[in-house]
């Protein structure tokens, strides 16, 4: 049975279409559709006060049309179906990778539900597709036809036309690696699905590895790859290398900087570097491998003048800013310029986790001195203690040495007793905060090492968002076969893009909001389809009275609605 179900909220009424019918002997709802307000459905109903309307269906549009108007800059179905000939009859392989990123750019679905994520969309008003072909096995059909050159021919061509459409930029790069896990099963065979470090604690799944390539000045991805999750990422790092040279020179700039973690680092990779005239790089060294340089008195550190140090000065935070150490010295066969920094913040951070992990082991260690000095069985050796000991140091990627535990026999019983080891704790805390930068840029200035190591952190926000509930979603990977892993990363990345390019287009009109924040606003506005009596059963389209940010968002693309029509402002 249908009808017209009304719900109050904060004292307003909003209307619904609703079917109920009887589930196992109960009423439950088998359809509801939002109708709007009263004022809403008024203004459709007269609209035509001559035709009697039979039937209204309201549609999801505003951020479905948003990532269409994205796409309408770049042409990624023209671009793909101009590279790759058509293998099969209907929706094209083009279309395919498109409808699949705009679902990744607003509410991330598995292939096997788009065709149900698509229906109640104004997708047919915005661009039309043959919905029914969106399936799983249409995916894989198509998908498996892709070859992995293919997908570099067209990755390359993609990149290229970003690159060109967007300005020169400084020649800055940042790069880093991530890796997603999948469910994909033990027996079933693939290159890129294998075992290894998982950065969400996944170890014991099978993963895949994704290198990025971002510019720093636009923040715009230029490279990528996928990678066998085993590889470590120095190896990853040295089979890129060349594309990576190949990506930022794509760029205009014939002055280029890579800056990378200390993952990257080895001997063969830097000599590589050094044999290349153009590019120069940043790279993180670990504190571990250079004691004296970690162990630097605070006496040597001076501030410097970052845009964040500056605000903090403004804000009389002079307590919290960065300050920093430049030396010299050789590393990789050459003298290098290094820069040693402090935070105070992070170092505070760090001092604050130590403290809990000494309570932790404190709190551990008189357990086990009672156990001992009681004689508890299997708490007689000491081996076994010291042992156990240090598992649990393990346990909190601790150092053993904290702590120094005293053991004696006494009438042929063990004791034990315990005692923190102050000097190896300070030498421990000296490195708090501390992070070292080498590079071989002597020309330029402390301030911009500094900033350029900093703006790592773009990147791994391009990561972070990769592994987003909502939007992009990388993970888990529910493909089984390689080529059609290779797609998906593709069709992830298009995403990423696509929602780093509307970023900038809004900031260009002095919008500055997330991706995220905007395609949340935009999810909200929707459009009324319906249906008269007349002879011509002629469909009517009304798109919802817009709030000001939405009105906002559209006028950045030159658009407004006008009594319930999109109109060219």
């Amino acid at each position: 049975m249908a009808h017209i179900h009304k719900k109050i909220k904060k004292g307003k009424a909003y209307f619904y279409y609703r079917e109920v019918g009887r589930v196992h002997g109960k009423t439950k709802v088998l359809n509801q559709v939002y109708l709007g307000t009263a004022e809403k459905i008024k203004d459709l109903v007269t609209t035509n006060k001559n035709a009697e309307v039979k039937r209204l269906q309201v549609q999801d549009f505003g951020a479905l049309w948003v990532a269409n108007q994205i796409d309408e800059r770049v042409g990624l179905v023209k671009l793909i179906d101009s590279l790759l000939p058509r293998r099969f009859k209907g929706t094209s392989l083009g279309e395919f990778f498109l409808y699949a990123a705009f679902n990744r750019m607003i509410d991330s679905k598995s292939k096997r539900a788009l065709p149900e994520w698509y229906d109640p969309t104004a997708i047919q008003f915005i661009r039309p597709v043959d919905l029914k072909s969106l399936d799983s096995h249409g995916y894989h059909r198509k998908w498996s036809s892709v070859t992995e050159e293919d997908l570099q021919t067209v990755a390359k061509a993609f990149f290229d036309k970003i690159t060109a459409a967007q300005a020169q930029g400084d020649g800055c790069f940042l790069f880093d690696t991530t890796n997603f896990y999948t469910f994909m099963a033990s027996k079933t065979h693939s290159e890129l699905a294998r075992r290894g470090k998982n950065k969400e604690g996944r170890d014991s799944l099978r993963q895949i590895g994704l290198a990025l390539l971002v510019s720093r000045h636009s923040r715009l991805p230029f490279h990528y790859r996928e990678y066998p999750g085993n590889c470590h990422d120095s190896k990853v790092f040295s089979t890129l290398l060349a594309e990576l040279v190949g990506a930022m020179r794509a760029s205009g700039n014939h002055d280029l900087t890579l800056v990378i973690d200390k993952g990257m680092n080895s001997p063969d990779n830097f000599k590589v570097i050094d044999d290349i005239s153009d590019v120069h790089f940043i790279t993180t060294y670990s504190p571990s491998h250079a004691e004296s340089l970690a162990m630097a008195s605070r006496k040597k550190f001076t501030f410097v003048k970052t845009p964040h140090n500056i605000a903090l000065q403004e804000n009389n935070q002079f307590e919290d800013c960065i300050t920093v150490w430049r030396t010299q010295g050789e590393y990789w066969g050459r003298e290098r310029t290094v820069l040693v920094t402090y935070n105070p913040r992070t170092a505070r951070k760090q001092q604050y986790s130590l403290d809990q992990k000494l309570l932790k082991i404190q709190l551990e260690l008189f357990e086990m001195r009672a156990k001992v000095n009681a004689g508890a069985r299997d708490w007689k050796n000491e081996g076994d203690v010291r042992r156990r000991y240090a598992n649990f140091c393990d346990e909190l990627y601790m150092p053993d040495d904290h702590f120094e535990l005293h053991f004696k026999s006494l009438h042929g019983k063990l004791t034990m007793s315990f005692n923190k080891n102050f000097h190896r704790i300070k030498k421990y805390t000296e490195k708090f905060g501390k992070n070292i930068l080498i590079t071989d840029r002597e020309d330029w200035s402390t301030e911009e090492i500094v900033q350029a190591a900093l703006d790592r952190y773009l990147v791994e926000e391009a990561f972070r968002q990769s592994k987003d509930d909502d939007l992009v979603t990388m993970a888990p990977i529910r493909h089984w076969t390689d080529t059609t892993i290779r797609c998906h990363f593709f069709c992830c990345v298009i995403a990423l893009t696509y929602l780093r390019i509307l970023e900038l287009i809004l900031k260009e009109k002095g919008f500055e909001i997330t991706a995220d924040r905007c395609m949340d606003i935009m999810r909200k506005l929707r459009s009324c389809v319906y249906w008269s009596d007349q002879k011509t059963m002629k469909i009517n389209r009304k798109i919802e009275v817009p709030t000001p940010e939405q009105a906002a968002i559209l006028q950045v693309f030159g658009f407004q609605i006008v009594d319930g029509v999109l109109q060219k402002t």
